[in-house]
């Protein structure tokens, strides 16, 4: 060990620490940025190239990895070979596990249905793309081989189509990209996150992508609508099509549409069955979201939902109520639920190496001149391949002049090594050539075999000689890429499996179809809360809260679809419909009638009405200045639905109590006085008037005297003797409240505002 090192020579503490200090100093005053740059920038750039963002081939690395594995092992067009032997032999390429490699292939199988046109042929569970909880096998259990379509992806791999590079260990070669021979970018769907940018394309039918390309092939500027119109899925379904925002997708790569479910309406067993579903949710999460909807109230028409997917197919059954309109349920479903869902477009894609968002147009036209590079190279590959055999006849076809001075050449040559170049100086021939010579069997050495291999010249001349004219000529490589697209789209084309529906095909109900129908109870407080229970909730023991000090001044029965009037004391209706209104729980205080209305400053709700369409009844008011009067309800009707009426009433005088009397009704009423008069009548005897602001008539005829209370028949329970106080014509000064009539003096006499 050298001196320097013992510890008798290491530094002091103090220079230590002060060594650490300034190294610590130095890495605080380092720009973020940098560190950003340094450390996480590669990180970034790692995931968006080498494997999130899929290339123009359509693969991304794991994928292309996985397929170039099972190609090597010889599963295009052999038997099934285990998963777990696939996934063992991909990890020689894809050091990322056995459980990220699984999982990719079972995207990549029939059996899962996540691809329109899937890459492998698969036997065993493998899960479903429309289940969320149905779980594949295990890899031993599986088989899979590459699907016979995958003969177009290979193509031209082992002719030097596609760079190949060193696999992460150096120990093999894999291809950079697959020579894919048709635009595989769109043919099945591709999904990735990567840092700080994302890829969703979507996945197009295989018969109109060769269509197009074929047509762009002709016209770079020709119509994308006229033989794509839209996109294809696994799953089917329905896509609401909008040739407009299809076509801005097109055109810039980004955008949305809208997939729906498709429903067969059994309506005399009154189901709906749901048997293909958006791309983009799962059987669960749409059972999930309609018992919600149930248990929240929103889907009031559906009795169960249940999942029925068997050996047939899959299928979503929905049970609704005899009272229901399918039509209406089936509108309340897809719009609360994701059995209407968007697709999200984003094509981003990696070209040359480079991440760009393309449009469908572009992406086909990147392709076009990736692939013509493909058929290049493998037009070249193959000319060098013939020119090398030409090369050899053409030796063979100069010892066709002397075969016998050959055999002599060969027979007399001592010594092996001298044999070549021998040759080469008797025949004027160079190495490689005298070297195919030597190699012949000497039953080859005939006259008739050597003709035989030297007519093969000009036929070699011949491919050759258009071979060169295809690496030099665009137009015949756009020629052989429509021929190879005529063949795909014949052999491996199937007809659309997402059908297009016209969003004016789509039929909405009415608004007020769209409204649960269902009875509710209404509450009002004096201090101005109100509260609209549903009928159901008020079944069993509850209690009504209030507030503290407060208490109900109104309860009515009503229904969802009513329209509801607010009364109010500055002799204004204010109007909602009671749909517009939350449920509330009988513990809960309600909504405050000042922020539910936007009322004035001070203004306060003093009577509620439920009204239906056509407005129908009466309205009794009574006011201080001892004047009542009865109002036709159609005067509160409005057309518009207006929210607000002014001048609802008389407001001369405060008003003092009010009763709706239904059509054809004639019920009692009692009116106290401040003198403590009571007034018992029928509501008929109180004048009519033809309009709302009309001051109606005398009712109460007394000096220094006014109304103070109104009381329905419900409300004169604590009266003994009715008839003492019942009046016979209108007006009248009344009379006054004896104690002995009234029931354990529920009513005080020195207080006469107490039951208002």
């Amino acid at each position: 060990m050298s001196a320097d090192h013992t510890p008798g020579n290491l530094p002091a503490k103090e220079d230590r620490e002060e060594g650490t200090g300034k190294r610590m100093k130095q890495a605080i005053e380092k720009k973020i940025s940098d560190t950003l740059f340094e450390n996480y920038m590669p990180y970034a750039m790692s995931v968006i190239v080498s494997r999130a963002i899929p290339e123009i081939d359509g693969f991304k690395p794991a994928h292309r990895k996985l397929l170039y594995t099972m190609y090597k092992m010889n599963l295009l067009g052999g038997p099934r070979a285990k998963s777990a032997d696939v996934v063992g032999q991909t990890m020689k390429l894809n050091p990322h596990g056995d459980q990220a490699i699984y999982e990719t292939m079972v995207r990549l199988t029939r059996g899962n249905g996540s691809l329109l046109h899937p890459w492998i042929d698969s036997k065993g569970n493998f899960g479903s793309v429309s289940s969320r909880d149905m779980q594949y096998a295990a890899s031993r259990y599986t088989e899979v081989r590459l699907d016979a379509s995958c003969q177009a992806i290979f193509t031209g791999l082992d002719k030097d189509a596609v760079d190949m590079m060193d696999n992460y260990s150096g120990t093999m070669k894999e291809p950079v990209l697959l020579p894919a021979s048709f635009p595989t970018i769109l043919v099945n769907n591709n999904q990735g996150i990567a840092v700080g940018m994302a890829s969703n394309i979507c996945s197009f039918n295989l018969k109109e992508i060769c269509e197009t390309t074929m047509a762009l092939i002709r016209d770079p500027e020709a119509d994308l609508m006229e033989t794509l119109p839209a996109p294809d899925f696994s799953t089917g379904a329905y896509l609401i099509y909008d040739r407009e925002e299809m076509r801005e997708i097109y055109r810039t790569g980004r955008g949305s549409f809208q997939l729906r479910a498709t429903a067969d309406v059994n309506r005399k067993e009154r189901r709906i069955e749901f048997r293909e579903i958006p791309y983009t949710t799962t059987i669960e999460t749409i059972i999930d979201e309609i018992a919600d909807g149930i248990k929240k109230g929103k889907l009031r028409d559906i009795v169960s939902v249940r999942d029925e997917t068997d050996l047939n197919g899959l299928c979503i059954s929905v049970d609704y109520k005899p009272s229901a309109d399918p039509d209406v349920v089936l509108h309340q479903l897809f719009v609360s639920t994701s059995l209407q869902n968007p697709f999200s477009c984003n094509f981003n894609v990696l070209i040359r190496g480079k991440p760009r968002l393309l449009g469908v147009r572009q992406v086909l036209l990147e392709w076009l001149e990736w692939r013509g590079d493909c058929l290049r190279r493998e037009a070249a590959f193959e000319a060098a391949r013939k020119r090398e055999g030409l090369h050899l006849l053409r030796g063979l076809e100069k010892i066709l002049l002397d075969i016998d001075k050959a055999i002599a050449v060969i027979r007399l040559t001592e010594t092996e090594k001298e044999v070549i170049p021998r040759l080469m100086d008797a025949f004027d021939i160079d190495d490689k050539q005298a070297e195919h010579v030597a190699e012949i069997r000497l039953r080859h050495l005939n006259r008739e075999y050597i003709l035989k291999r030297v007519r093969d010249i000009e036929q070699l001349e011949k491919e050759i000689s258009q071979l060169d004219r295809l690496v030099k000529s665009r137009a015949r490589i756009q020629d052989k890429i429509v021929r190879q697209l005529k063949d795909l789209a014949k052999n491996y084309g199937q007809e659309r499996k997402t059908r297009l529906i016209a969003p004016e095909e789509i039929e909405i109900p009415e608004e007020e179809e769209l409204i649960p129908a269902y009875n509710t109870r209404l509450f009002l407080t004096e201090e101005g809360y109100f509260k609209k229970l549903p009928a159901t909730s008020l079944r069993g023991n509850f209690e009504i809260r209030v507030k503290e000090g407060d208490r109900l001044i109104q309860e009515l029965d009503s229904s969802n679809h009513a329209e509801l009037l607010f009364f109010t004391d500055r002799a204004q209706v204010y109007k909602l419909m009671a749909w517009e209104v939350e449920d509330h729980r009988p513990s809960l205080l309600g909504a405050y009638t000042p922020n539910l209305l936007d009322l004035d400053e001070g203004e306060r709700v003093v009577f509620v009405h439920s009204a239906n369409e056509p407005f129908t009844g009466e309205f009794l008011l009574f006011f201080e200045n001892g004047k009542g009067v009865r109002i036709d309800a159609s005067h509160y009707e409005t057309k518009q639905r207006r929210r607000k009426l002014i001048k609802a009433y008389d407001d001369s005088s405060p008003l003092v109590g009010m009763a709706f009397l239904p059509p054809d009704s004639d019920l009692a009423f009692a009116i106290r006085s401040k003198k403590n008069k009571l007034l018992y009548f029928k509501a008929s005897q109180v004048v009519k008037k033809a309009t709302r602001t009309a001051q109606g008539a005398q009712v109460l005829r007394a000096r220094n005297d006014s109304l103070t209370t109104l009381y329905s028949q419900d409300d004169l329970s604590f009266i003994r003797d009715l008839d003492y106080y019942r009046v016979l014509k209108l007006p009248t000064a009344g009379r006054y409240i004896r104690e002995d009539s009234m029931e354990e003096r529920q009513l005080s006499l020195d207080t006469p505002e107490e039951g208002q």
